[in-house]
């Protein structure tokens, strides 16, 4: 069973998404438009309000919790695979708010964006593809 696969650089993308847009689902959107099947995103810029998530271990379920206020993009990092054979966004983000408090976890579909600079990095090569994992019960890259 291979853990590490090798991969070349394929193209760089560079751009600032959609006011008002959800923040997942716009970078999910552009690469399924242009066909990136594996890659890096990073993000900076701000959020009028945040969805984020995080894992339990023990139930196996993730726990949704929102922030209704505008923060800024600290850090969003991520990566790019697929899953069901269609690219799928896996970032986590850390958010601060007005007192520099820092909030963190798994970006989920109803994050606004208020303004939002956006570089992915697309890679050529191997296949990641998403698949259920029993000893996590999380949709990890498939090993085989």
């Amino acid at each position: 069973m291979e853990i590490m696969k090798k991969i070349k650089p394929g193209e760089i993308f560079m751009g600032r998404l959609s006011h008002g847009a959800d923040l997942l689902e716009e970078i999910t959107g552009f690469c399924t438009e242009k066909g990136i099947r594996l890659g890096r995103v990073e993000a900076i810029g701000a959020v009028q309000r945040a969805r984020l998530a995080y894992y339990d271990q023990k139930t196996r379920e993730y726990l949704f919790f929102t922030l209704d206020q505008a923060m800024e993009i600290a850090k969003l990092t991520g990566n790019i695979s697929l899953k069901d054979d269609q690219p799928m966004v896996h970032a986590h983000v850390t958010l601060a708010d007005s007192a520099g408090n820092a909030y963190g976890g798994h970006l989920a579909p109803g994050t606004v964006i208020f303004a939002c600079e956006l570089i992915i990095e697309s890679y050529e090569g191997a296949v990641f593809e998403r698949k259920f994992d029993a000893e996590t019960g999380l949709p990890l890259w498939d090993r085989s």
